[in-house]
This record gives C-alpha cells, structure tokens and sequence, in this order.
C-alpha cells in the first residue's frame, strides 16, 4: 500500500520476471485522460523492460472507468491473452457517484479473474484529488500502471509454478 515516503513502483522482494512468453492485453479509460495515458505508459513501459514483445501487448480503450470490465472482458474473449491488465482514474467528488462506480469495477474485475481463471489486474486509481492521481501516475508514488504490470507477470509466474515439475 502506498504511503507519503514509499515509492510502490520500486519493486521488493520477489523479482519480476521475463514477460516474454507471455501475451497481455492493456484495457485503459479515456475518462481522466491525462492520468490515465501515464498509467498506460507505465504499463507498457515496464511490459517492455521485462522483455515483452510488442506484436503480444493488444491495447484497447474504454469511454470511462465503469466501462472498464466489459473492455476487459472482451479482450479475454476475442484476443489470445494470458493476463489483462485494467487501468482507470475516479476522482472523488462532491456525490456518492465514486462509490458506486469503485465498487462495480473492482467487483467487476474480481469477478473476471474468476470467470476466467486468468489475472486480470486492477489498476484503477481512486485518489480524493487530482494531486493525488498525478502522484500514482508518474509523481511522487511512482506509477500504478508499472506497478499493474509487475503484478500482472508475477501472477503469471505464480500460475506456471503450479505446472512446473
């Protein structure tokens, strides 16, 4: 969990493995467009490092947050995808709108990884300002869309643990 003096996007313990067997799918909300582009060139970005390929990186955008689970569900049905890796930005306001839409999509996403039995990564920031939001997309707190790819190889990795002999 993020803190005033950690940085989430220096990663501890474990190390992150290759990504490049793997495909993943990015689903990310046009709503908060300057946080949420960051977010997904974090994700990408860190996809990359990790040795990912572009032609297995499918990318599609969604209107806003709350249209974040069927986008992440359709690149589950359509595309060939070990892992989604979902991205988003809700603001709180002055009205109980936030509430309901954080907890859909996080619902939602639960509920896929279910469906699915595949990651699919909850990389949805629900800061109280916009200050907060810059500081998880890129400031001060790293950036969450890095940190959604981190999880999205780990659970990866921890599935083929599994298989291993």
């Amino acid at each position: 969990m993020s803190s005033t003096h950690k940085n989430l996007s220096k990663f501890e313990g474990s190390e992150v493995p290759s990504a490049a067997r793997y495909k993943f799918g990015i689903v990310w909300a046009e709503w908060n467009h300057e946080i949420t582009h960051e977010l997904k060139e974090g994700a990408l970005g860190f996809l990359r490092s990790k040795d990912a390929r572009e032609k297995n990186i499918t990318i599609r955008t969604v209107p806003g947050a709350y249209e974040l689970t069927l986008g992440a569900q359709y690149l589950l049905e359509k595309q060939k995808v070990d892992a989604v890796i979902v991205l988003g930005c809700v603001i709180q306001g002055e009205t109980k709108h936030f509430d309901f839409i954080c907890e859909a999509v996080a619902n939602g996403i639960t509920q896929l990884n279910i469906k699915f039995g595949k990651p699919v990564i909850f990389g949805v920031l629900t800061p109280n300002n916009m200050q907060q939001a810059i500081d998880r997309a890129g400031g001060k707190h790293g950036n969450k869309g890095e940190e959604a790819a981190a999880t999205a190889i780990k659970m990866l990795a921890l599935r083929d643990s599994f298989t291993k002999k």
